[in-house]
């Protein structure tokens, strides 16, 4: 059902999904060929991870656990979670890391992540790329003293306001202690200087990452300045890192509203604006999964309640907004809201109407990140489009099944690596923002806090749901689904461009974006339409399709026999021959 006609829309099933144009296959089909190819351990743990939806009753999923070894994964490291997402885009405090160069090379701008800088901030120091680039000598007898330095050079170069450093792989290997050191130059240089034990080993994907940074900004910045910004209407947008501008899109829609942003974490943002973030009315949370800890602890110590946004999509937007408005329960702000929507639809109407001539009935596939690959389904159907299979990279069972199942979640080995903070409530910075009767008079109109249904209940049902896809994965996804597009991650992405897919590489969006709010959308409809539309895919032919050449032992082509016999040997079909006895040689005749 749309948002704006409450008339069933033209294209779309009984429960508001648009109707693909060509056939499906059945999706436990798909399941069982996908699975058919492991070996009988590994069967039965990418079993547990690939699902056919019931949105009624979401199945369990075996989410968030260690990666099958040999499986070709799109999930980073808990390093590029801490480094590379949630801080790294803080840009007016420099960031060190503790480690061989090839992690801070990998984490310098890889992301995206647009700022400008202010007028009292000379340098954006995203800029930059600082390492201590540990050598074999700091391996063998240490590196703190080299971190040491670092540190002090690169205050004495650029005067930040703070100095965040970051511990990879060797660093926890050998022992440095990298929080020691940030203690001693905190109390040298006068600034706020820390560290975040995010070796890359010790979590099963990024997500780890993210729950380290969150810990970490909660307990260095939040809460330094007490100062609220005078405007009304004040809240903090979590889990938003301006990946080519969408933070910018969201802020100037809020603006339009009458709505003030005091800080966005971490997209474009500052350092005083973090440490200011506990004196906001309402915290609104994009990617549930990488910042839902930090709306947590706010709530528990500063009384700033959360609730589950998503401004990705018109309706979705709209919603949004709405549901913010509703918070603050002010006639003006409600009126204002509705113009706004009105004047964006207004506008993006006509972009939708012509965008479905040609999209409608198309289908597409969505595997990236931690909610974008559920957020943009809802872009997909504004113009008629339906996913027919989606997953995470980095997911927890809460972020497909929805919160409600967090008490049943069981802590595990890998869990225990990361700190759980003990929060309570401030005695002097708490300050309940809604009264219980307030609160319970939002609740009783149907208002909810901390809620998030997860994937599963906003897909369609029958549906495939798939965790961690691996590389084969999606090559039998394509083989078998045919999707029109697919929504992934850098590192499949040409993978699936090979097969004459077009691929939304949707982790940093390439060259293109916005793609939040009204406008961002626009962008969105119009890139997939190009994307989808073009003939250039008809031109594409891969590798695989082409005949084999004799000529070579390891020819191109899949039915190649030797390609085939490895196939099959993977697949534990293979018969293992032992070589034939060589029979005994003849005694030789006498006399020769």
């Amino acid at each position: 059902m749309s948002d704006f006609n409450e008339e069933p829309v033209p294209g779309s099933d009984s429960d508001g999904f648009p109707v693909p144009t060509a056939t499906l296959p059945d999706p436990a089909a798909v399941r069982e060929e996908m699975l058919k190819i492991y070996p009988s351990k590994t069967l039965k743990k990418r079993s547990k991870q690939m699902l056919v939806n019931d949105p009624s009753a979401p199945p369990e999923i075996g989410a968030n656990t260690r990666t099958v070894p040999g499986i070709i994964t799109q999930r980073g490291c808990t390093y590029a979670g801490c480094r590379g997402v949630v801080i790294g885009p803080i840009h007016d405090i420099l960031h060190i890391t503790h480690g061989p160069i090839g992690c801070g090379y990998y984490s310098w701008l890889t992301r995206r992540n647009l700022a400008q800088q202010r007028p009292d901030q000379p340098i954006n120091f995203l800029q930059y790329a600082m390492s201590t680039d540990m050598m074999e000598s700091e391996i063998i007898f240490g590196g703190e003293k080299k971190l040491a330095a670092a540190i002090r050079e690169a205050y004495e170069i650029f005067k930040p306001k703070a100095i965040a450093v970051y511990a990879t792989c060797p660093v926890g290997l050998i022992g440095d202690d990298i929080h020691s050191v940030c203690r001693e130059a905190k109390k040298e240089l006068g600034i706020n200087v820390f560290g975040f034990s995010c070796e890359g080993y010790k979590g099963v994907s990024q997500s780890a990452g993210h729950h380290i940074a969150n810990n970490g900004v909660f307990k260095h910045m939040v809460g330094l300045l007490d100062e609220p910004d005078p405007e009304p209407f004040r809240i903090n947008v979590l889990g938003e890192y301006n990946i080519g501008g969408d933070a910018w899109a969201i802020d100037t829609l809020l603006k339009k509203c009458g709505i003030h942003v005091t800080a966005t974490l971490s997209g474009d943002v500052t350092y005083d604006q973090i440490c200011k973030c506990h004196t906001a009315d309402l915290n609104v949370v994009m990617c549930h999964r990488s910042i839902n800890y930090m709306a947590e602890m706010m709530e528990t110590k500063y009384g700033v309640p959360w609730i589950k946004v998503n401004f990705i999509g018109a309706e979705q937007s709209a919603k949004s907004l709405r549901k913010i408005a509703a918070y603050f329960q002010d006639k003006q702000l409600t009126d204002r809201v509705e113009e706004v929507i009105a004047q964006e639809m207004a506008e993006l109407r006509p972009v939708i109407a012509d965008v479905k001539t040609r999209c409608e009935g198309k289908t597409a596939a969505m595997f990236v990140g931690g909610s974008r690959a559920h957020h943009y389904q809802h872009l997909f159907k504004d113009i008629g489009m339906l996913t027919v299979a989606a997953g995470y990279e980095f997911a927890h069972r809460d972020d497909y099944e929805g919160r409600d199942v967090l008490p049943s979640i069981k802590i595990d080995a890998d869990s225990r690596n990361i700190e759980e903070l003990e929060v309570e409530a401030d005695p002097e910075k708490f300050q309940a923002r809604k009264t219980p009767e307030q609160l319970a008079a939002l609740e009783a109109g149907g208002f909810s806090f901390k809620d998030y249904e997860g994937m599963m209940r906003e897909m369609r049902k029958e549906t495939l749901i798939i965790d961690d896809i691996s590389h084969h994965e999606i090559e039998k996804l394509i083989e078998l689904y045919k999707p029109d597009i697919i929504g992934s991650g850098i590192k499949d992405k040409f993978v699936i461009e090979k097969f004459g897919v077009p691929c939304k590489q949707l982790h940093s969006y390439d060259y293109g974006g916005p793609y939040a709010a009204f406008t961002g959308a626009a962008n969105f409809y119009k890139e997939v339409d190009r994307m989808i539309n073009t003939k250039v895919w008809q031109l594409v032919t891969p590798s695989w399709k082409k005949p084999a050449d004799p000529a070579h032992t390891f020819g191109r082509g899949i039915d190649n026999p030797a390609n085939k016999a490895i196939r099959e040997l993977i697949a534990g079909q293979a018969k293992v021959k032992k070589p034939a006895k060589a029979a005994p040689a003849a005694d030789a005749p006498c006399g020769e």
